[in-house]
């Protein structure tokens, strides 16, 4: 058994409370349980009981031994003066406060509780499926599962958006920069995020921005900056590298080359290669200025699209990497990809924004946007599938990543509604 057990209990009152009394022999009554806390200090904050005949306002707090009081050094820390009761499993050591040593009272809960409750906790704790409540799944109401997912996407979107804030703010609340870099990390494609974000860091946007009139130039400072301009010999390529060298002299970029062995090619369709998303990346950055503006403002699903649907230079058209010829042509990004970026890019950047303006309405774009969208199953959601729920849009989709990520994979499952509804129903109703 974990605290978060206890936690569930006393906040939705999951326990008899026949002759309810503290274990110094005082009677108790909950007239408010308190606020969950997540911040340092007590579990329950501004509770309102009654205990024998004074009421009190303060503080709860949550162990499963009592014990564990000075095992957490709560002996010494003056926040937990302000508890009003020590709810345990275990009462098996008494607590006193600091400023006036008196104790503080105990609600033991290990004879209260339904077997059936923590056994279908224990159920859920120790499952073998990486969804805990497989077992139960088809028993759940749609209902249920439709609210708690409806629930994980608002969060994953707020998540995304304080990502793409933290950037905005710490470049100094420059929105163009945060789109550039959320952009630079959704060319990565997973398998190259990390390497594609460390090139938003050594190429500022500011530097591309000034030189996006020229392909030639902005090429250059991309794929110099990535590395991959030291080994072809061909002349397009010793354009390239005649330009960034003079470009990041000119800048001091020199230092701030992202390592080779940085990008990953293993295993990779040469039409992924990091090569050829450079060069589609380029073609986005030259066509497009004020293109966080496009991407808040743009009105269908085609005009997303477009944005990152640009042509590639004539020698990408021809190249998977530098100096190595293809008699294959790329000519833009896919659509399957570009619709993958509006998910990973436009999408964060409209949450971003609906939360710095507190306009709503940007919020519900970024979900309508999802809604009609399309987006390949992964490992993650195919486990949802696997017990008969079906992802219908890119909503269903990031909302299911969410639910995996954020309770089922941490067992977290007595946050979640669906794990709520399990509870109640094989532990409550017994």
């Amino acid at each position: 058994m974990k605290e978060d057990f206890l936690h569930y209990i006393w906040q939705h009152q999951y326990f008899d409370k026949t002759a309810l009394a503290t274990a110094e022999g005082d009677l108790l009554q909950v007239l408010h349980t308190g606020f969950y806390n997540t911040d340092a200090g007590p579990d329950f904050k501004e509770a309102l009981l009654k205990i024998g005949e004074v009421e009190w306002s303060g503080s709860v707090e949550i162990h499963l031994k009592a014990s564990d009081w000075f095992r957490h050094q709560h002996q010494s820390d003056p926040k937990y003066d302000q508890v009003v009761l020590h709810v345990v499993w275990e009462a098996d050591k008494a607590v006193h406060r600091i400023d006036d040593e008196s104790v503080v009272p105990v609600l033991e809960l290990r004879s209260r509780v339904k077997p059936e409750l923590l056994q279908t906790y224990q159920q859920l704790q120790l499952a073998k499926s990486t969804i805990p409540c497989a077992a139960f799944w088809p028993n759940v109401p749609g209902i249920t599962k439709t609210i708690m997912l409806e629930r994980t996407l608002a969060e994953r979107l707020e998540q995304k958006g304080k990502e793409v804030l933290q950037v905005y703010r710490s470049y100094g609340n420059d929105w163009e920069q945060a789109t550039y870099n959320t952009l630079l990390k959704g060319f990565g494609f997973k398998i190259n995020q990390q390497a594609f974000d460390q090139l938003a860091k050594a190429l500022p946007q500011t530097v591309v921005r000034r030189h996006h009139q020229s392909l030639l130039q902005v090429e250059a400072l991309l794929f110099g900056q990535a590395g991959f301009l030291e080994e072809a010999e061909d002349a397009y390529v010793k354009q390239l590298q005649k330009e960034h060298a003079f470009l990041s002299h000119k800048y001091g970029l020199q230092s701030n080359v992202v390592e080779r062995h940085q990008w990953n090619f293993l295993r990779m369709r040469p039409a992924n290669f990091p090569t050829v998303r450079l060069a589609q990346l380029a073609a986005v950055l030259h066509q497009h200025q004020a293109l966080f503006t496009k991407l808040v403002e743009a009105k269908d699903v085609k005009t997303y699209e477009a944005l990152f649907m640009v042509p590639v230079s004539v020698y990408w058209q021809q190249h998977y990497l530098p100096g190595k010829e293809t008699k294959a042509v790329q000519k833009a990004l896919g659509k399957s990809s570009a619709q993958n970026l509006v998910i990973n890019v436009a999408v964060p950047l409209m949450a971003a924004y609906a939360n710095f303006s507190g306009e709503r309405a940007y919020l519900e774009k970024a979900v309508w946007l999802l809604e009609q969208l399309k987006e390949a199953s992964n490992k993650y959601t195919r486990q949802y599938e696997e017990l008969g729920w079906q992802a219908k849009t890119a909503a269903d989709n990031q909302a299911a990543l969410s639910l995996y990520k954020k309770y089922c994979q941490p067992v977290n499952c007595l946050r979640c509604a669906i794990g709520n509804k399990v509870m109640k129903q094989n532990g409550l109703a017994a």
